[in-house]
């Protein structure tokens, strides 16, 4: 038994020793050499420029998406989002509905994520009733893509009004603002 516990001992000894050496050569040895930074070329074929809305575009299209719905006294919400379906900016026009906020949302949301108007993704659901099932869309009238070089940069939904024809109306206000 004393040779059991003599042996335990000098083995607890020696891997602390063992220890506090690595640890001590590790704090008196010099800093390594900082890593050599990457280097990105423009003209890297791994690396792809996208367009996107400034704040004041989508604030700009927001704005005349929201006049458009008022000059015909209608109480919408128009949100604008960017291509990863992200809020850029929401406007909620006097006596919008509660509802509308999320709504518009998830109008622009849709729309930017197909690359088409939530009308013709609406119609789509009699062929694909999953559709609906995917978070954050809605598949109703009122969301429009923005598009630079065919490519979707951005969503326009609005919400609110009495039909989604009238939603999106207001929607390609903001779009033609945009190309003004």
């Amino acid at each position: 038994m004393k040779k059991k516990i003599l042996f335990g001992a000098a083995t607890v000894a020696v891997v602390a020793a063992g220890t506090f050496g690595a640890v001590s050569a590790n704090a008196s040895a010099p800093a390594a050499a900082p890593a050599v930074a990457a280097k990105a070329d423009a003209s890297n074929e791994n690396l792809q420029q996208t367009t996107h809305l400034t704040i004041e575009a989508a604030t700009k299209a927001a704005q005349a998406t929201l006049d458009a719905a008022e000059d015909e006294n209608q109480r919408v919400t128009v949100a604008v989002v960017d291509r990863n379906g992200n809020t850029i900016v929401t406007l909620r026009g006097d006596g919008a509905g509660p509802q509308s906020y999320e709504s518009a949302e998830r109008k622009a949301f849709t729309a930017v994520s197909w690359n088409a108007p939530t009308s013709v993704l609406a119609g789509r659901l009699a062929q694909a009733p999953n559709l609906k099932d995917i978070p954050g869309t809605l598949f109703l009238g009122g969301g429009v893509p923005v598009t630079a070089k065919g490519a979707p940069i951005a969503g326009i939904g609005v919400a609110g009004a009495p039909s989604g024809d009238l939603d999106e109306k207001f929607a390609q206000a903001g779009v033609a603002a945009l190309n003004k």
